[in-house]
C-alpha cells in the first residue's frame, strides 16, 4: 500500500483525444519524426535519385532541376519563361521518362482550340452513341508549348485541370490521372502574336522559373553529348508513378511549425501592399507545401523559415502585379527582406 505521508506528484492532465491529436497533425504536417525515420529517409533518397536522373540531361541546370522535381513532389505545376533552344521541352521529357509517366507535348497556336487540350465526345457509328476521347491533357506529365499563343479561350480550358485534377466536357466531369503536371512555356522575348497570360491562371502554376542559357563549358558539353545521339534516348525510369504518389504522400507529412506557417503567410501578404494585385491564399498554400518539399530533399523532416525566403521569388514574382514602375521581383526582394524571420 502508498505510504499515507508520502508526498503525491501532481496529477497529469489527460491526454487529447486520439481524434483531435491526428486532425491536429494532419493541418500541420504532423510534428517532428511524425513520418518514421526509414519512411522520410526512401522519400529523401526518392527525390536525390530523380534529381540525378533529369540533371545527368539537363546540363549545369541543378537549380532549375531541383525545383521543377519538388513541384512535381508537391503536386504543383511550372511555368518556364524562356527564350528557345535552352532545354524546356528536355527538361519536361526527362522528367516524365525518369519516372515512367504518360506524356504529352502541346504546340500553342491561335487556331488552338479548348478540345484540342482536353477532348471532346465524338460520334460512334457502332456504339450509335457519343463517345468521349481524351485530349493531350490526360497524360501524367504534359507540355503546353508557347502557352501565350493560344487565345484566352484555349488557356481557360486549363484550369480546371490544373486546380482540380478533372475535365468537364458537355456537362460530364472526367478525373484526370494521378500524378498529373502541367509544364507550360512562354517566350519572354517575343510578343508578337501572344496573349498575355490571365491572372488566374498565372496564379494556377505553383513556380515559374528560367532556364537561362548554359555557361560556356556547359554547352560545351550539351554538343558533345548529342553528337551520336540524343542523350534523352538514354533515360529510363527511376521511379515509377505508384513511388511519385508515395513521395507526394512524404511531402505532405514534412512537419510545418506553427510560426513557420504564420512566416510564409506574413511573405504572402505583404506582396499585396502598394500593389495591383498580390499574392493569394493559394500562394501560401504552394509557398508552405514546395517548402515540404524542399526539406524533404534536404533531408528534413521539418520546414526552416530559409526554406520559404529561398523559394519566395520563383513562388510569388509571376503572381504579383505592381501599381508602380517597380518590377515584381523588386517588391518580392522588398516584402523577404521586411517581414522578420522568427527564431
Amino acid at each position: 500500500m502508498d505510504d499515507p505521508t508520502e508526498p503525491r506528484a501532481p496529477a497529469s492532465p489527460p491526454p487529447p483525444p486520439a481524434a483531435a491529436t491526428t486532425a491536429r497533425a494532419s493541418q500541420r504536417g504532423g510534428g517532428p519524426g511524425t513520418a518514421t525515420a526509414p519512411a522520410a529517409q526512401e522519400a529523401t533518397e526518392a527525390l536525390a535519385t530523380l534529381v540525378a536522373a533529369v540533371e545527368r540531361v539537363v546540363t549545369g541546370k541543378r537549380q532549375v532541376v531541383e525545383r521543377c522535381v519538388t513541384v512535381f513532389a508537391a503536386g504543383g505545376h511550372v511555368l518556364l519563361q524562356d527564350v528557345p533552344g535552352v532545354g524546356k521541352t528536355v527538361l519536361a521529357r526527362a522528367l516524365a521518362r525518369s519516372v515512367d509517366a504518360r506524356f504529352q507535348r502541346v504546340q500553342g497556336a491561335p487556331d488552338l482550340l479548348p478540345a484540342d487540350i482536353t477532348g471532346s465526345n465524338v460520334w460512334d457509328p457502332g456504339m450509335r452513341d457519343f463517345r468521349f476521347v481524351p485530349g493531350p491533357v490526360f497524360a501524367q506529365v504534359v507540355l503546353v508549348d508557347e502557352l501565350n499563343r493560344t487565345t484566352p479561350r484555349t488557356q481557360a480550358a486549363l484550369l480546371e485541370a490544373m486546380e482540380e485534377g478533372q475535365v468537364t466536357v458537355d456537362g460530364t466531369t472526367h478525373p484526370l490521372p494521378r500524378p498529373h503536371m502541367v509544364v507550360a512555356t512562354q517566350n519572354p522575348a517575343e510578343h508578337l502574336g501572344t496573349f498575355a497570360l490571365p491572372e488566374s491562371q498565372l496564379d494556377r502554376f505553383m513556380v515559374s522559373t528560367s532556364l537561362g542559357y548554359p555557361s560556356e563549358a556547359d554547352e560545351a558539353t550539351i554538343v558533345t553529348d548529342q553528337m551520336l545521339a540524343h542523350p534523352l534516348d538514354t533515360v529510363t525510369p527511376v521511379l515509377d508513378v505508384d513511388a511519385v504518389l508515395r513521395l507526394r504522400a512524404a511531402v505532405r507529412r514534412v512537419h510545418v511549425a506553427d510560426p513557420v506557417v504564420r512566416y510564409g503567410v506574413a511573405l504572402v501578404r505583404a506582396t499585396r501592399a502598394g500593389t495591383a494585385l498580390g499574392a493569394s491564399p493559394r500562394a501560401s498554400v504552394q509557398l508552405l507545401r514546395l517548402a515540404q518539399a524542399t526539406a524533404l530533399l534536404r533531408g528534413r523532416d521539418h520546414v526552416l523559415p530559409d526554406d520559404c525566403k529561398l523559394l519566395a521569388p520563383d513562388v510569388l514574382t509571376h503572381r504579383v502585379m505592381p501599381a508602380d514602375g517597380r518590377a515584381a521581383s523588386e517588391i518580392v526582394a522588398e516584402a523577404v527582406a521586411r517581414v522578420p524571420v522568427p527564431a
